[in-house]
């Protein structure tokens, strides 16, 4: 998923000191280069303290031996030099560093392979020392690498180094025994000091390629969403008409989630609702007089998507709850839909920014065979620099009430090259601000979104359900799409009430739960989830019955039952452990038993390793694989692991037996090794 780099010279680096800058490759073939996005066109991601590992191909002609280091440039334009190593398996070429960039902003990377004229001078003298043969020239040549290495220690101000080599120097004479020479040269100090500052000649670099550094909520966070208007909502018990929940009385929403361990409050549009073709309960074609209508039908009289709805209250209102969020730790996500109702003001101040029919009247929203008469799409075709600076201006507008996230309905059905240009201009004064792609879409599209500017995307988990396809799609998330697409694993929205959970069976919905909150380090709930609803509108469709789209559902958020507890805990488990805010260091694990998966994460010297039963309803039992080397470990060592979730300490080596019922269905393992 990510595109080779190569040496390939460009115009500037033509010069007569550079005889092969007009060749595709260098002095030093670099190829295959990752993380590349689009040939370099957009950047790679990360956020900051993110390990990220940077890889390339890199060989030279014939036995010497060839080094390789990462130039990473931070967005002032210093530098710091990270070397890289040859990882397995050697026959393939593969060189690898991992980089931490500790700050946000604008950063590149560039390789540079370089002959290791010490490593294979070193190779060569430990085979001709042991075999007695031209002691005297590998000894010369020794010492002129010694003493070369020792004058650029000693200019750097590396003294410790600089004797080690001066000395290393002198006793590198041919009168010694080949075994004293031998151990000289395989000393660990030297070939410390060696690596340090031995000269590096025959320098080959590449081009400089782009890396996006975020702030960490890019990657990592919990995510609740709920519809204000449902805060607080309540029926008159004299003439049974609903009265709307408010900004203000979700205050206490807001402190709840806090309580939960949540990091972002995702709400549904607050803006006016439009009355033409306003739907009904269960998304019916008549409205009644109490039914409030869909949030995404924005717009009405009362204004448009700089608005608030009259119900929700007032600005100063929304100051106020942005101001409550940030007062418990929590950042607020605001829906952003670009489209409108048919009473929005755009559709009299703008009727070119929609499609008109050959009968007329404009083209409301369609996905065959549903209809969304209440819903009027923007045609970005139609005058786009009005409509890309209002879009621009909307964004501003609502950054300076303190949204700092914006979750975007359905970017997909507009152009790309408007998203490249929103986020670019956006991101000019406001790089903090995160965008949040919902594109239940193709993958190249889904894909494409991320690589052009957003932050974050929905995913397929909600579709996900099987050991198979949770290996697959973890892998190929941690793997194969992690340089640009950045997971948020939310276990149902208000418009998919998952198959998964559609039993109504409370353990299905503690372990989507449990496989959401380890597996993507962003993770989100729809309120409702926690109390186990989930009966649909139609036998095998995945509308929820009373879907809150069409009407209010005010909930008791401390009802029995509910997974709150459990919430609260995997929230706690995931802000201790390093290794669950990350994606890349993530390996799927081998299980007996097609009803256990199981993977372990790590980041330093943080270990998770994650079983979960994938059956709610009866007991499974099966052995989980752990390849120790990939660890770090040894084959024969012993890993001491702790239940997080449930408790106990544990000692697990490479094959370990597992059972799971329904009533704990996975274990959360740190790990520690144990010699």
């Amino acid at each position: 998923m990510t595109d080779s780099g190569s040496t390939a010279a460009t115009p500037s680096d033509a010069s007569s000191a550079n005889p092969f800058a007009a060749f595709r490759f260098g002095r030093l073939p670099i190829g295959k280069t990752a993380p590349v996005v689009e040939h370099g066109a957009y950047p790679a991601k990360a956020v900051e303290d993110e390990a990220v590992p940077i890889t390339a191909r890199i060989f030279r002609e014939g036995h010497d031996a060839v080094g390789a280091t990462v130039v990473l440039t931070d967005p002032d334009g210093a530098e710091r030099r990270v070397d890289m190593e040859q990882i397995w398996p050697a026959g393939l070429d593969i060189w690898r560093a991992i980089v931490r960039m500790e700050r946000a902003g604008d950063w590149t990377y560039r390789i540079e392979a370089w002959a290791d004229d010490w490593h294979t001078w070193h190779h060569n003298a430990d085979i001709k020392l042991a075999a007695f043969m031209d002691i005297a020239l590998v000894c010369a040549e020794g010492r002129e690498l010694f003493e070369d290495a020792s004058i650029r220690a000693a200019s750097r101000g590396a003294r410790k180094d600089a004797e080690i080599l001066h000395r290393a120097h002198e006793r590198m004479d041919a009168r010694a025994e080949p075994g004293e020479l031998r151990r000289l040269a395989n000393d660990p100090d030297l070939d410390a000091a060696m690596i340090r500052h031995a000269r590096r000649p025959l320098t080959t670099p590449t081009v400089d390629f782009p890396i996006q550094v975020d702030r960490r909520r890019a990657l990592y966070g919990s995510w609740y969403e709920f519809f204000p208007r449902s805060q607080g909502a309540h029926r008159d018990p004299t003439t049974g008409q609903w009265h709307s929940g408010t900004l203000a009385s979700s205050h206490a929403t807001l402190e709840h989630i806090a309580s939960l361990g949540f990091d972002v409050a995702y709400i549904t549009p607050v803006h006016p609702i439009g009355r033409a073709f306003r739907k009904g309960a269960d998304n019916t074609l008549v409205a009644g007089p109490d039914d409030p209508g869909s949030p995404w039908a924005i717009g009405g009289p009362e204004g448009g998507h700089d608005a608030i709805h009259p119900d929700l209250g007032t600005m100063d209102d929304f100051d106020a709850f942005v101001a409550k969020a940030r007062s418990l730790g929590l950042e607020v996500a605001l829906d952003f839909a670009l489209q409108a109702s048919p009473d929005h003001p755009w559709v009299a101040e703008h009727p070119e920014w929609f499609t008109r029919r050959l009968d007329g009247t404009i083209a409301y929203a369609e996905n065959p065979p549903k209809k969304y008469q209440d819903i009027f799409p923007i045609n970005f075709d139609n005058d786009p620099e009005g409509i890309y600076d209002e879009v621009l201006r909307l964004v501003l507008f609502w950054v300076n009430h303190g949204v700092t996230i914006f979750r975007v309905d359905n970017p997909h059905t507009k152009p790309v090259a408007f998203w490249d240009w929103l986020t670019t201009q956006v991101r000019r004064t406001h790089p903090e601000v995160l965008f949040f792609a919902e594109a239940f879409s193709r993958p190249e599209v889904m894909q494409t979104l991320a690589k052009v500017g957003f932050h974050m995307n929905y995913t397929y988990f909600i579709w996900r359900n099987t050991k198979e396809e949770l290996s697959e799609y973890l892998t190929e998330l941690s793997q194969e799409t992690a340089d640009f697409l950045r997971p948020n694993f939310f276990v149902n929205t208000p418009d998919i009430n998952p198959l998964s959970v559609r039993s109504g069976i409370p353990a299905a919905f503690a372990i989507r739960m449990i496989l959401a909150a380890t597996m993507s380090p962003n993770w989100g709930i729809y309120s409702g989830y926690e109390f186990f609803e989930f009966e649909p509108l139609k036998a095998g469709g995945e509308e929820y019955l009373h879907s809150e789209k069409y009407e209010y559902r005010p909930r008791d958020l401390d009802a029995e039952p509910n997974l709150n507890t459990l919430m609260a805990r995997l929230n706690e488990i995931r802000r201790v452990h390093p290794a669950l805010q990350q994606l890349r260091g993530t390996t799927v694990l081998e299980t007996t038993n097609d009803q256990l998966f199981a993977f372990v994460k790590h980041d330093r010297d943080d270990f998770v390793l994650v079983v979960c039963s994938l059956d709610p309803e009866e007991q499974v039992c099966g052995e989980v694989l752990v390849d120790l080397e990939d660890l770090g470990l040894a084959a024969d060592d012993m890993l001491g692991v702790h239940d997080e979730l449930n408790g106990g300490n544990h000692v697990w080596g490479a094959r370990n037996y597992v059972r799971l019922d329904p009533a704990s269905p996975a274990h959360i393992f740190t790990a520690n090794a144990r010699r």
